[in-house]
Formats: C-alpha cells, sequence, structure tokens
C-alpha cells in the first residue's frame, strides 16, 4: 500500500489559509498546520483560530512562538518597513526558514500558504513572492494553491504531488472569490480577517519605534508592556500610565524588579510605572502623570510611590492637556481631558 504523501501548511486561521488547507486535503494529501504566534497579533482568539480550524479539519497543528530572533528581525529588517514598522518580507522570510526545518522534522514534502497573488502590497506581489522563496531556501518548494495557476509550475507540480487542474487563480484584494468558495464548501466560520498585525498601526509603531531608539536590548517583556497602557517619554526615561484595573495589575506583574510604581492613595488612581534612572525630575513627572489621569480633583495631590510598596510620598501640581500631551509618545493620538 502506498504512503500518503504528506505537506505542512502555514495555517493563519484566516480564510485564504483554511481554504489552502482545503484544497490540498481534496488533493489526497495528509496535512500538518503550523502557526506562528507573535507577539504583534491583534487577534483576540489565540492563535487567531488555528486551533478550531485544524480541530474542524482533524488536522495535527504546531504552534510555534516567536522570541528575540523575531525581535532582531523586527528591529532590523534586511527589505526595511511597509507603511509602519512592519517588516512583511523579512517577517515571511523568517517563517518559511522556520518552515522548512519544521516540515524536514515532520517528514512532510513541501509547504504550502493560503497566500494570494496582489493581495498584499508589500509581501504578496510576483517579485516578492520569488525573493521570499529564494531567500529562505525554498525556491520552487511552496505552493500557493489560491493563485499557484498564476505562478510558474513549482517543483511540488511537476513531480506529481499535486494536480495543478485542481489548483486555483485568484488574485487582487477583492475577496469575493474566497467566500464563493468557502459557501461551496460550506465553511462558515473563519475567525480571523487578513491583516492583524499591531506593526501595520501607526501609534503601536510609534511606541515600538521610540523602544528601539532608547534600548539596546529589547525583550519580549518590553513589547508586552507596549500593549498596555499611555506610554510617555520624559528625557531617559519611559513612564506608563495605566487606563484601568485589568491594565494596572498587569503593570505591578510586569514591572521591571528597579521600576517604580505610583498611585493616588485613597481614590480611583491608575498605576503609574518609572523606567530609566530614578531622578528627582522624573520622580515628580511620574507623580504628576498619575495625578492627572487619577480622580482626584484637588490642584495640588498627593501620589505615593516605591518599588515593592508605596513607601514614599510626593504632593504634585496637576499638569495640563497640553504638558501631558507634549511627553507622549502616541503624538498623533491625543487623549486630551476637557476638564478638571
Amino acid at each position: 500500500m502506498a504512503v500518503r504523501k504528506k505537506a505542512l501548511g502555514l495555517l493563519s486561521g484566516g480564510l485564504d489559509s483554511i481554504l489552502a488547507v482545503h484544497l490540498i486535503l481534496d488533493q489526497g494529501l495528509d496535512v500538518e498546520a503550523l502557526n506562528f504566534v507573535s507577539p504583534f497579533c491583534l487577534c483576540g482568539r489565540g492563535g487567531c483560530g488555528a486551533a478550531e480550524t485544524a480541530k474542524k479539519q482533524g488536522i495535527p497543528l504546531k504552534i510555534m512562538k516567536v522570541g528575540e530572533d523575531y525581535l532582531k528581525i523586527v528591529q532590523k529588517p534586511k527589505h526595511g518597513y511597509g507603511k509602519n514598522m512592519n517588516p512583511c518580507l523579512d517577517c515571511r522570510i523568517f517563517m518559511f526558514k522556520k518552515a522548512k526545518k519544521y516540515a524536514k522534522k515532520i517528514g512532510a514534502s513541501f509547504v504550502f500558504t493560503g497566500e494570494v497573488l496582489g493581495e498584499r502590497p508589500m509581501s504578496q506581489h510576483f517579485r516578492a513572492l520569488k525573493l521570499i522563496e529564494e531567500e529562505s531556501g525554498l525556491k520552487g518548494k511552496i505552493l500557493r494553491p489560491l493563485s499557484a495557476k498564476l505562478l510558474p509550475e513549482t517543483t511540488i507540480e511537476k513531480e506529481g504531488l499535486v494536480k495543478r487542474e485542481k489548483l486555483l487563480d485568484i488574485q487582487g484584494r477583492s475577496r469575493k472569490p474566497q467566500i464563493k468558495l468557502a459557501e461551496e464548501k460550506g465553511i462558515s466560520d473563519y475567525p480571523c480577517p487578513a491583516g492583524g498585525c499591531l506593526l501595520t498601526y501607526e501609534q503601536f509603531a510609534d511606541k515600538l519605534r521610540d523602544l528601539f531608539k532608547h534600548k539596546k536590548k529589547v525583550t519580549m517583556a518590553d513589547v508586552t508592556l507596549l500593549k498596555v497602557g499611555r506610554h510617555f517619554r520624559y528625557e531617559k526615561n519611559k513612564i506608563i500610565v495605566g487606563r484601568n484595573q485589568v491594565e494596572n495589575e498587569t503593570l505591578v506583574i510586569k514591572k521591571g524588579h528597579d521600576d517604580y510604581c505610583f498611585e493616588v492613595p485613597d481614590c480611583g488612581s491608575p498605576v503609574t510605572i518609572l523606567q530609566g534612572p530614578k531622578t528627582k525630575k522624573a520622580i515628580k513627572k511620574a507623580a504628576e502623570l498619575t495625578a492627572y489621569y487619577s480622580d482626584d480633583k484637588s490642584n495640588t495631590v498627593t501620589v505615593s510611590f516605591g518599588i515593592e510598596s508605596p513607601t514614599k510620598s510626593i504632593k504634585v501640581q496637576v499638569l495640563t492637556p497640553v504638558e501631558v500631551d507634549s511627553i507622549r509618545i502616541r503624538g498623533r493620538l491625543v487623549e486630551v481631558k476637557q476638564s478638571r
């Protein structure tokens, strides 16, 4: 009895990747899925719905978290950024290199994805697809079932692992062909629409750019904090102010061991953390920001602070909205209090 060939699919959980899995399964091959978990994913559901898709299709799923090596790619991408801080080409090359190693480990004959020619301006035009294949070491060995008929014949097709006539010729940014195909295959629940990356968002890009500028060795913990609170840059210091109880708790848990923590006692107050040199000016500024966002309506506010617990206190004057905005990292997203 002939052994069925296996294919490794990059499964984001979006409609395109779901359809690609269906097309390969229809060719009579075994499929295993690989999902990359990035700290920059916007999806509210873990793995962007990849786990649900794999379960429904009855295929194994490998979830691979990207780490410090991925942050180095984001910090200094060989092929540059898109509109904001999204290094789409370098990101794809990075993922395909990982996929190549994993495919070899599990005995998969080739790698496939749900990429559509012309759907994404930076990473899915013809030259970009070719570049990604070459630099990942997978030239002619990546199958894109949704657009295969518009692309050069791959080694996969030439060797008869899949039949080219059963592949598709979808291109462009319109979703109509995919939606129609989904209806034909009875697919009604595709959890994550394409484009859920924080790196493409201007406000987040501002904060990440600031982080790279002021810190040589960036960690995953640093990136996690970028998604929490209001961010300010004061001289050599980073100040983060919580926006709600959940963020307050996160800041207390995630803060560095030598970061100062601030709050206004006996009233509704944000938790503020101060990173960097603990100068008198920096402490005062962090306290002023804490007072500004607290529920204390006085012109002069007492703010408690310390490392493990608030063992010290300082009285500060409340800042004006203009003063607050002048040190905000997200300057393009102004959040001004109308009155106190």
